[in-house]
């Protein structure tokens, strides 16, 4: 009995690790890296550079949030922005085409890139590419990133949309907490990454752009598989999970920073609720500017992109770019 019940455990771990490598394999053959691959020290940095040439106009770093990619900005964004910026795209660690870093690497390893670490992978990998001092726009958990590289590294200025900037109550529920561990995320992302259904990641992508409906097309350009490769949930789910600490003490140098900050935040957004974050932090920081979107959830970049494109006009105009 024993043995058969061995016997069975191995099938359906071979069956699972068959089906999410084969899914895996669909993501890579199917979505392809659009930009280059910068190497930072033995970490692979996927960016993608649109607009202007070097030196023609200001240099734009822009950094997708959670379970995304580069792909999220060029569906509509990124072509606005391309005749008055040298536009810079890049994934951050773990997801889309970068790699995670070296010591947070390992299907046991539950350990994440802190939102500083992937701050200064990013920046050098800008600084490879000739953005020395851009404007850095960060989206979501982006938001953390940009604002870690604001604390850390040189920014002409800040453009916060829908951004994480503040401690907030509660926990984030049990997934992350399980997906984010050694064992969940060793044992539970494959059967994840195998047996996910579409409709699932369909209704997942509906709930994140509510009250607003998805554009068409959004997850076909997206390319969800990506997000759903083992090592791109681990990371994900490790660095939401880990986030809040790193949060709280970035919150302690806040009033070191004095460069222009842009922040545009839907007042219906349930995610990253404008109350709990984008509002309180235009209160502690002098610099920043809030607008806020009524009725607008959490991906106003999608729905009402030239609203962004207006934060970065502004964000630029105040750096003295304009």
């Amino acid at each position: 009995m024993l043995l058969s019940l061995l016997v069975l455990l191995a099938v359906m771990i071979a069956l699972t690790q068959w089906r999410a490598g084969q899914r895996e394999a669909r993501a890579i053959r199917d979505f392809l890296p659009v930009g280059q691959i910068v190497d930072v020290d033995g970490t692979q940095v996927h960016v993608q550079i649109l607009g202007q040439p070097k030196g023609a106009a200001p240099d734009l770093v822009m950094l997708h949030g959670a379970s995304g990619n580069l792909r999220d900005f060029t569906l509509d964004l990124a072509a606005r922005l391309a005749e008055d910026y040298r536009v810079i795209l890049m994934d951050r660690p773990g997801l889309g085409w970068t790699a995670r870093l070296p010591q947070h690497i390992g299907a046991w390893n539950a350990s994440s890139e802190t939102p500083s670490e992937q701050a200064e992978l990013l920046y050098r990998a800008a600084q490879q590419v000739g953005a020395d001092r851009p404007i850095v726009l960060g989206h979501s958990y982006g938001g953390a990133v940009a604002l870690a590289w604001a604390l850390d590294h040189p920014a002409a200025a800040l453009v916060l949309v829908a951004a994480v900037s503040e401690p907030w109550p509660g926990s984030l529920g049990w997934t992350y907490r399980m997906t984010g561990s050694a064992a969940g995320g060793a044992l539970a992302i494959p059967l994840v990454t195998a047996f996910l259904p579409e409709r699932f990641v369909a209704a997942s992508i509906e709930s994140i752009f509510a009250p607003q409906q998805a554009p068409d097309g959004y997850a076909e350009h997206l390319g969800t598989d990506l997000t759903l490769r083992r090592t791109s949930m681990r990371a994900n789910a490790q660095q939401v999970n880990s986030l809040l600490p790193h949060i709280v003490a970035m919150q302690q140098r806040y009033d070191t920073l004095s460069l222009p900050i842009e922040l545009i935040h839907g007042t219906a957004d349930t995610i990253v609720p404008a109350h709990i974050h984008a509002e309180v932090f235009a209160r502690e920081v002098p610099s920043a500017v809030l607008t806020l979107m009524p009725d607008i959830g959490h991906m106003p970049h999608l729905v009402d992109p030239q609203a962004t494109v207006d934060a970065i006009h502004r964000a630029a105009q105040r750096a003295g770019l304009r």
